[in-house]
């Protein structure tokens, strides 16, 4: 299983750096398109995208999500940071398993 990530400019290049595969997107046409084809591609188990991304295509990534096993898709903040409600990972993590980290 392979990693991919959608987001910006930086995301992109940073991920990349380490072996992670990517698409560019700064748009919510271009993050729809990337989004999909990275659904269709078997090969990809876990798809990273920025959240401020993701709300642009809202729709999409939660009918992704509660539709289908495969791939998983994690939001992840970019160079800006965390959007402003959003949980970190690690309180997601302590919620799922009822400890704290």
């Amino acid at each position: 299983m392979k990693y991919f990530v959608i987001g910006d400019e930086d995301t992109v290049l940073g991920f990349g750096m380490v072996g992670v595969r990517g698409r560019q997107a700064a748009s919510a046409q271009e993050a729809e398109q990337a989004l999909t084809d990275a659904m269709e591609n078997a090969d990809i188990g876990i798809i990273l995208i920025n959240e401020r991304l993701a709300e642009l295509i809202r729709p999409l990534v939660d009918r992704f999500v509660f539709t289908r096993q495969f791939p998983l898709i994690l939001e992840i903040p970019d160079r800006m940071g965390r959007l402003e409600g959003k949980p970190s990972l690690k309180e997601l993590v302590n919620e799922a398993i009822g400890i704290k980290l």
